[in-house]
């Protein structure tokens, strides 16, 4: 007599900026599991149904990602589902909470771009890469208020393994004047809307060319070089997020520069970029906060 699929056990979650990261115990392989279908609510109760599904996975883990910058919580539940189709019964229901984005508790004080999960609005995209080499053979040089992200700002950063933008390192610099020197730390935010899947690999960021920091990317999915919205249902393309806060010290009155330099690896994909005066407490300079799409 055939056993029917069993729940999994451990669900566990972990909320990020913009998502939440589930984790559970697999459940037992006899009978052959097929895959996990994974559920989600707004509401407590949350019911196995197609409209809640999120997405299926035959690993114990799964991101709910594209949540968006404010702070949001969901349940979850879990259901076994079997090679012949048979289901389990629901896990236990746990919740989720993502953390807010500095970009909706801080003040902008320079911006690039639109944190809205796409790089539409950037030079190149959503997928003319090859034309970077031709039009910026030395990187970007892009300032605020003068400058166009259309035109000014590609929507792809390339690192030492792109044999199409020369095998080399590329910077890329923002130039912001403010009126006055910040008396508190400010935020940085780069939003991405993907990474390459094996070399998402390494950049250094340098205020005014002092306290360099060095940024490791979280692998994406390899799509962003091609697509451009990651708001579109199933994408593929997976977000992640890094921000951080910087020292007052290291800006100045009048105009300032932040250099980002790919040193390792291959391309990253922008969403936005933004320095904010922070509303609330950012994370420790140095601390990134990385989501992984599903």
């Amino acid at each position: 007599m055939s056993r029917s699929p069993r729940p999994v056990t451990r669900l566990h979650t972990d909320g990020r900026i913009g998502a939440i990261d589930l984790t559970w115990r697999l459940a037992s392989w006899e009978p052959l599991v097929d895959h996990y279908a994974v559920y989600a609510s707004e509401s407590a109760d949350v019911e196995p149904v197609p409209e809640n599904l999120i997405g299926k996975t035959v690993y114990g883990r799964f991101t709910h990602a594209t949540l968006g910058p404010e702070k949001q919580t969901r349940h979850y539940t879990i259901v076994t589902v079997d090679a012949a189709g048979e289901r389990s019964g629901a896990s236990r229901t746990v919740d989720g909470t993502t953390e807010e984005s500095l970009v909706v508790r801080g003040r902008p004080l320079a911006q690039v771009g639109k944190f809205d999960s796409k790089s539409l609005e950037l030079a190149l995209a959503p997928a003319d890469y090859a034309l970077y080499a031709a039009r910026f053979p030395k990187g970007v040089d892009f300032t605020v208020g003068k400058s166009n992200p259309r035109t000014d700002w590609s929507y792809l950063h390339p690192g030492p393994a792109d044999s199409w933008a020369g095998r080399k390192q590329h910077t890329f610099a923002m130039r912001f004047s403010l009126q006055a020197e910040p008396e508190e730390e400010l935020g940085l935010a780069i939003w991405l809307i993907d990474t390459h899947a094996t070399a998402a690999g390494k950049a250094t960021l340098a205020v005014n060319d002092t306290d360099t920091v060095e940024i490791e990317f979280r692998g994406g999915a390899t799509r962003g070089s091609l697509e451009g919205d990651a708001t579109v249902p199933g994408t593929a393309l997976r977000p992640s997020f890094v921000e951080l806060r910087l020292p007052a010290r290291d800006f100045v009155r009048g105009e300032n520069v932040i250099s980002i330099t790919k040193t390792e690896g291959s391309w990253h994909a922008y969403d936005a970029v933004g320095v904010f005066a922070p509303g609330a407490e950012t994370p420790d300079a140095g601390d990134t906060a990385f989501i992984a799409g599903r």
